[in-house]
């Protein structure tokens, strides 16, 4: 029996009875304001703030057609810092971050957009903030996260069956991280970059870029980043990983950079930097080309929508977010990407139940 299969699978009731919040949502619409402080219960407007910290202009070139965004079902509740969405089956899941004044939330919310509606799945074991999360071969794998405000990195890592609804728990990480990258390509799991620290003062950037094989429960190492950041935008093209933008150490100093990994050579390719150097951003591949929103910078909210084209290696700029966010969740859902929460102003002050899809119609 393999190391996976004598690990402990953790039911979805039992993960319940440990976050007694979480399993009060069911069911939990609110439609009056949709945003929360992060230090003090109750729901507020948007804060004034968001006016003076949004950014709609983008350098890049205007694309021929625009496209448009919409409103739909908020989250059943203000959320933040989640780090990444991700979807199978069309339908959206958002694990962990901020919420309800604590930032090791264990939240699990699950979009439906054929019923515009939000469901509960079974809760994160180890709430976090901060959680790399991708899909494999039907699985979703929750990595690391920060225990602590952006801070505090545990290495356990799980993953979830939607089938069942249940999570199981498998090896963690070699070392604590939070804030990685995670993508699901050919069989295994990649998780590249991210940030470590027990402070804020001595958080870092991190190079890391390691392999999990879930056939044998096992980590391995492959070639490093070029260049240590965390909360990039990362994704598969094809047979390739692409690492847009993303901070070192700081937003105050966020990065541009966008580099391919070819896991068949183990190499890493420079491609054509980002227009908006950006941190806390979405990217998402949606009908050929890499759309990235949202993202913070210093006294800075990113609401600019950039579409990178592979084919060109060029970018072009898209209709942007009807409203700002970083630290959001974003991910395609049927012909539509979706973005779910985030912070509308600079930090993790703020939490947000926005709701928005963009499509090229």
């Amino acid at each position: 029996m393999s190391n996976l299969n004598r690990r402990h699978l953790l039911a979805a009731g039992a993960a319940a009875l440990a976050t007694p919040a979480l399993a009060q949502q069911q069911g939990h619409e609110h439609h009056g304001p949709q945003y929360e402080r992060l230090n003090q219960p109750g729901r507020i407007e948007k804060p004034e703030l968001a006016a003076t910290q949004n950014v709609f202009d983008s350098p890049a070139p205007k694309a021929a057609s625009p496209g448009r965004w919409s409103a739909k079902a908020p989250l059943p509740l203000p959320r933040s810092e989640m780090a990444w969405a991700t979807a199978f089956e069309d339908r959206m899941h958002i694990v962990g971050g901020y919420g309800e004044q604590r930032t090791d939330r264990a939240y699990h919310h699950v979009y439906d957009p054929k019923a515009d509606k939000w469901i509960d799945g079974a809760p994160l074991p180890q709430g976090a903030n901060h959680v790399g999360v991708a899909f494999l071969d039907g699985k979703l794998y929750a990595i690391g996260g920060f225990l602590e405000q952006n801070r505090k990195p545990h290495p356990r890592c799980f993953t979830y069956d939607p089938k069942t609804d249940r999570w199981a728990e498998i090896a963690p990480l070699p070392r604590p991280a939070g804030s990685t990258a995670v993508v699901g390509l050919g069989g295994l799991l990649y998780v590249i970059g991210g940030a470590i620290g027990e402070t804020t003062e001595s958080k870092r950037s991190i190079d890391w870029h390691l392999v999990y094989d879930p056939k044998a429960d096992r980590w391995s190492e492959r070639t490093p980043l070029p260049t240590a950041r965390d909360h990039t935008g990362t994704l598969a093209i094809g047979n390739l990983i692409h690492v847009i933008g993303g901070r070192v150490d700081s937003f105050h100093t966020n990065s541009n950079l966008h580099h391919s990994y070819d896991p068949a050579t183990d190499k890493w390719t420079m491609r054509t930097p980002a227009p908006t150097g950006r941190s806390g951003h979405g990217a998402v591949l949606y009908r050929g080309k890499v759309f990235v929103m949202g993202g913070e910078g210093t006294n800075r909210v990113f609401g600019q929508m950039e579409a990178y084209d592979p084919a060109t290696d060029k970018w072009e700029q898209y209709a942007p977010m009807l409203t700002p966010r970083h630290g959001l969740g974003a991910a395609l859902v049927g012909d539509a990407i979706h973005v779910a929460g985030g912070g509308p102003v600079m930090g993790g002050g703020v939490q947000s139940a926005v709701h928005e899809a963009f499509t090229l119609g």
